[in-house]
């Protein structure tokens, strides 16, 4: 029942069926008219026999008739020719049988099975009443015309197994040939999605509805290029024309400092802190964001990126990470095998920088935070495991967007542009990244486990 949710395969049903339906109405088509023919053409031999018999009635008398019938039945011109000569009540006085199945006086057209032959054929006999009381019966056994459609009959079942295989091969390749029309717009779609904006369907320009389809399909994605370009666009002029004279108001702020009015007041010098503090916290947005989007305005990395060892970057960045955890209480793992890919270096560590910036930020104090490496066939997964309170499942996509931060976050420091920053390098590396629950803290949390995808380079065979 799976197999016919499938639309691809009931195509391939529905294609199989038509065929055979179409076959079998030729097929019964062609039966009739042949056996039609076969019957009418048996007819009138039998007919034209009979009628030159009751001419030699009529002209030669009796004995004569009886005479012909009697030669013919001795020495017969065709074996499968059935000559009677009957009483009144229907018992026969000469002829090729030695009684007549189902006989009635008032039949003009008798069938009947010879049932004294050895393969028992069908006859067509036509019975005529003579004018002594008598009836004349002139039939034909139908063995060649039997035989004939049993040979059509076999021949069209021989067939029709035929077209039931050839019909299931082309409902297959008929469905086959759609997936792969709609793959290809299923593969583009899917890593589009993925972030590679860049990609388009291919198109034949065969003009046909898979074609429009896919025509339609590129410019929907040119629109949204276009959006997104001024998106990007009108951000990056916002931070950047909003950088530079934040950086002139936190100089002055910090040229405040020296202003003995404010250097001699507790108070207002607090409050000077703090202004710049949050300065400082808007430059840091607005350095991200110009980041982000030359991320973003990047394209994917090709054959010619740098060969990045995993397990030295993961290296570095624990080396980097490890006072802050120390600080905190909070225990480092790092598992698995050593791993390549091909990549930028600098952003795969801004990569690792910041999922493990969060992963302490929100784990518990004394809890473990465990990066793991692993081959999965032709990709290198990594992952990173904390105890902390988790993401709930109705947040974990919300989450990658802009400035987007969860309720119970507000509080923490931070640009809300890291998880965006994560997921723009990653998808400019080809890869994915999945949010789940990570690992259980012993204050019931269920932690979050941050999993990245990215396509895998092999070590190069040795000589």
């Amino acid at each position: 029942m799976r197999l016919l949710r499938s639309t691809t395969s009931r195509l391939a049903l529905a294609v199989s069926i038509a065929f055979l339906l179409s076959f079998i109405l030729l097929g019964t088509g062609i039966y009739a008219a042949v056996s039609t023919l076969l019957e009418r053409d048996a007819h009138e031999v039998v007919r034209t026999d009979a009628a030159g018999l009751r001419d030699l009635y009529r002209h030669a008398g009796y004995a004569r008739l009886r005479e012909e019938l009697l030669g013919r039945i001795q020495t017969p011109d065709d074996p499968d020719m059935v000559y009677l000569l009957l009483d009144a009540d229907g018992r026969v006085i000469a002829g090729t049988l030695a009684a007549l199945p189902g006989w009635s006086a008032s039949a003009h057209w008798l069938e009947f099975i010879d049932e004294e032959s050895d393969d028992d054929p069908r006859v067509i006999a036509h019975q005529q009443l003579l004018d002594n009381g008598q009836y004349l019966v002139a039939g034909l056994r139908m063995r060649s015309e039997d035989g004939f459609l049993r040979l059509i009959l076999h021949s069209a079942l021989a067939a029709l197994l035929a077209a039931a295989v050839m019909g299931a091969m082309v409902g297959r390749w008929t469905s086959r040939w759609v997936a792969r029309r709609l793959g290809s717009l299923d593969r583009t779609a899917e890593r589009v999605a993925a972030g590679e904006m860049d990609l388009r369907v291919h198109s034949d320009g065969s003009g046909d509805a898979f074609d429009r389809v896919a025509l339609r399909f590129n410019g929907m994605l040119d629109r949204i290029q276009a959006l997104l370009d001024a998106v990007r666009h009108a951000t990056d002029h916002i931070a950047h024309d909003l950088r530079t004279p934040l950086s002139r108001l936190r100089t002055r702020l910090e040229s405040m400092r020296d202003v003995p009015a404010i250097a001699g007041s507790p108070a207002a010098l607090a409050e000077l802190e703090a202004g710049l503090a949050e300065t400082d916290g808007l430059l840091q947005s607005f350095s991200a964001l110009l980041r982000l989007s030359r991320i973003e305005a990047q394209p994917a990395t090709a054959g010619d990126a740098s060969v990045v060892d995993l397990d030295r970057l993961i290296d570095d960045v624990v080396e980097l990470y490890q006072p802050v955890a120390a600080q905190r209480g909070m225990r480092l793992r790092v598992l698995g095998e050593p791993l390549q890919v091909m990549g930028d270096p600098d952003q795969l560590f801004q990569v690792l920088v910041n999922l493990l910036d969060n992963a302490l930020k929100y784990g518990p104090a004394g809890g473990t935070v465990t990066i793991a490496m692993a081959a999965a066939g032709e990709q290198a997964e990594l992952s990173i495991r904390d105890e902390g309170p988790g993401i709930p499942e109705g947040d974990r996509q919300r989450v990658f967007d802009r400035f987007q931060r969860l309720q119970a976050d507000r509080g923490q420091p931070g640009t809300g542009l890291g998880l965006s920053l994560v997921r723009a390098i990653v998808a400019r590396h080809r890869g994915t990244i999945v949010l789940s629950d990570g690992d259980a803290g012993p204050d019931g949390n269920p932690g979050l486990c941050v999993t990245l995808h990215l396509p895998r380079r092999h070590p190069p065979a040795m000589d």
